[in-house]
């Protein structure tokens, strides 16, 4: 097989890039290693900033989106038992969040190529990215028991934090920075309406908690749990005694309860692969950042860096300009730490950490009051959490 641009994963990431430069006239080919249900099936992120709303509208795929998206005007804080709002459009010139499952993206996107889009091969498991400095990197990959080699132009890594694109990079040829954070998330969706119009995010003494929904008849909850934790070790009974626990204030609110449909554990890490270029291979999404899920931002960031690298490609493939592929590194870069850096603050705010002490709990509310007592305080939360500008 030949192709211009060859898409490593068929994530969110890699359809999107392939949707974009097939508008674009750019012939690519998406090869998924996990089936079609499977990857309609990833429960993942939730909140889109508004860039990434208009990033989707722009390559027509947002019909769905614009229907049943939720917009939500702001978050609340809560601490101390008491709740604080954040007013996102007050704070940031009139920008919103909206609230649009993942797994709803994908399943717009799978359906959009496969009626009229590029190949999108599922099942095809890349196994090697060879001679990426090369002017025709190839792709090894198994599908159906067989070989199969794959020809490209450029190479779009999309394959997530443990696909194989990264480790494609040669030895010295890029580095890592990683943080593991000493606690994971127990994420659990329920087949009840949400309790809140916008998310809460909840720090007390017993732990972090977080209110999201993805529909009106559905609510996605996460606890702060141990590393290590195993999510059978939780019925559902223990859940929502403990969401009861760490939502609490001193007013009149009611956690719904309903039965929970599923479970997981999710570790908390940040990890920046510098560069995300490395001759014709190009990384985007996790496959070159991992942030922890605090602020919302993986999804976001994934969408910021497949924008930026489907212009870059259509520059150079339709009319040799590739100024904007040669900055395309540096450029995602900067915001990739910027959201690196809200992240680990948000995540650093709320949690209760391990081993801390009475002036870490003391600290954490500081900067909490800090957030709710000052508009300039809020105003940078506000923009962070709605999303920095695009870098195009």
């Amino acid at each position: 097989m030949r192709t211009t641009v060859g898409i490593i994963g068929g994530g969110p990431a890699g359809l999107l890039l392939a949707r974009l430069l097939d508008r674009a006239g750019i012939d690519c080919v998406v090869l998924e290693r996990r089936t079609r249900e499977y990857v309609e099936r990833r429960q993942r992120a939730g909140m889109l900033e508004q860039g990434t709303v208009h990033a989707l509208r722009e390559a027509g795929a947002a019909e769905r989106l614009d229907a049943e998206g939720l917009v939500h005007q702001g978050i609340e804080l809560r601490f101390d038992r008491e709740r604080h709002h954040i007013d996102l459009p007050a704070l940031t010139g009139g920008r919103t969040v909206t609230i649009y499952a993942q797994t709803e993206i994908v399943k717009d996107l799978v359906a959009l190529q496969l009626a009229d889009g590029p190949p999108l091969l599922f099942g095809a498991e890349v196994f090697a990215v060879e001679r990426p400095e090369s002017e025709a990197p190839v792709v090894r990959f198994l599908r159906q028991g067989r070989e199969e080699t794959l020809i490209c132009d450029w190479v779009a890594g999309c394959d997530g934090f443990h696909g194989i694109s990264r480790d494609a990079f040669p030895a010295g040829a890029g580095r890592s920075y990683a943080h593991e954070y000493p606690y994971s998330w127990l994420g659990v969706l329920a087949q009840v309406p949400p309790s809140c119009e916008e998310l809460i995010y909840a720090r007390g003494e017993r732990g972090f908690a977080l209110h999201s929904m993805r529909s009106p008849s559905v609510s996605r909850l996460y606890l702060q749990v141990p590393n290590g934790t195993d999510a059978g070790d939780w019925p559902d009974e223990r859940i929502w005694d403990e969401l009861d626990a760490r939502f609490a204030i001193d007013a009149d609110w009611t956690l719904n309860r309903g039965p929970i449909t599923a479970k997981s554990v999710t570790v908390m890490r940040s990890h920046v692969h510098e560069p995300m270029r490395h001759g014709r291979l190009l990384l985007a999404g996790d496959a070159a950042h991992i942030v922890p899920p605090t602020g919302a931002k993986g999804l976001n960031l994934a969408v910021s860096d497949v924008r930026v690298l489907a212009r870059a490609l259509t520059d150079v493939c339709l009319s040799g300009d590739a100024q904007l592929l040669d900055s395309y590194s540096e450029l995602c870069l900067k915001r990739v730490w910027q959201a690196t850096r809200f992240s680990d603050d948000m995540t650093k705010m709320l949690h209760t950490q391990p081993n801390g002490d009475a002036f870490d709990h003391r600290m954490q509310l500081a900067r909490l009051r800090r957030i709710t007592a000052s508009r300039h305080a809020a105003a940078e939360l506000a923009a962070n959490y709605a999303g920095l500008p695009l870098p195009l």
